[in-house]
């Protein structure tokens, strides 16, 4: 059995690392493509697992999802297993946001160190973590960015293999303060996740969709966390803080995507607030003009 991950990320990706809100999202929708959404049971491509959406939430296959990340100013190229996005939401419009679901391979996440986690701890190391690569930002023609704190702090329910919370976080030019709202599901031999982003006043509206998306994604049969097999199956190289501090994203190698621009946020991607990937121009706030 291959050992999987699959991450579902909010606006332009920007919620997984604790990224800024896309430069648009403070102004007027931009005009852009039109979409073919699906409903109902959706397999995701590669067949690991299942969105059960109903009439709150509409589906996105990769193709349509590549041309919504265009749309947001990414380049092409994205390999995603397509995205979510409520009925009620425009994904373009100032006030939208979608949820971007990308697949990777990691291994089973023991939770045995969950009761042992300190919380406020975590949350100090992050924010040191945050200003000691302000200057590697800076340097990069981006602007600095803040850990302001727990938005909603990390709540893990064992029963359910369940973790989430939330993040807020300041970029500075911004007029408001970023939202970054992460749920984690622990499978067999890897994690579903899922992370929206916004402003930081758009909390109560996130936190009421995203926990109906915990219920609607589901591994399938073969990929649960109760099925896992110690004799054949590959163990993750992280607990479930490094879930939250993001060391997911080295022990993945996905900060190798990005290219040698951002060699020098390593450390940065492991304090969990850069991106996963090279998939997006807007992940780590709005970058400087050349000309400032």
């Amino acid at each position: 059995m291959r050992a999987t991950t699959i991450t579902i990320t909010g606006l332009a990706l920007c919620a997984l690392f604790g990224l800024g809100l896309p430069s648009y999202a403070e102004e007027a929708a931009p005009e852009g493509p039109a979409f073919n959404y699906q409903t109902g049971n959706i397999t995701l491509p590669n067949k690991v697992a299942t969105l059960h959406l109903a009439g709150n939430y509409r589906y996105l296959d990769p193709a349509e999802t590549e041309k919504l990340l265009v749309a947001w100013g990414n380049q092409p190229g994205n390999d995603t297993q397509g995205a979510i996005v409520p009925t009620e939401v425009d994904p373009l419009d100032g006030e939208g946001w979608a949820v971007i679901v990308t697949y990777e391979e990691d291994g089973h996440v023991d939770d045995s160190d969950a009761k042992d986690i300190d919380y406020d701890d975590m949350l100090k190391d992050m924010k040191e973590g945050t200003e000691d690569n302000n200057k590697a930002r800076k340097d990069a023609g981006y602007e600095a960015v803040h850990l302001m704190g727990w938005a909603e702090k990390p709540h893990y329910d064992a029963a359910a293999k369940k973790l989430y919370w939330a993040k807020e976080l300041k970029f500075e030019g911004a007029q408001a303060n970023t939202l970054n709202y992460d749920v984690r599901v622990l499978g067999r031999e890897g994690v579903l996740s899922m992370n929206a982003v916004a402003s930081i006043g758009q909390l109560g509206q996130i936190r009421s969709d995203m926990k109906p998306l915990i219920e609607v994604a589901e591994f399938n049969e073969g990929y649960r966390y109760a099925e896992f097999n110690s004799k054949t199956d590959r163990m993750a190289e992280y607990g479930l803080g490094a879930l939250i501090a993001g060391g997911v994203a080295a022990k993945l190698g996905l900060f190798a995507k990005l290219g040698a621009l951002l060699l020098a946020f390593k450390k940065l991607i492991l304090v969990g607030l850069v991106a996963i990937g090279g998939f997006f121009a807007k992940l780590f706030g709005k970058k400087k003009d050349a000309a400032a």
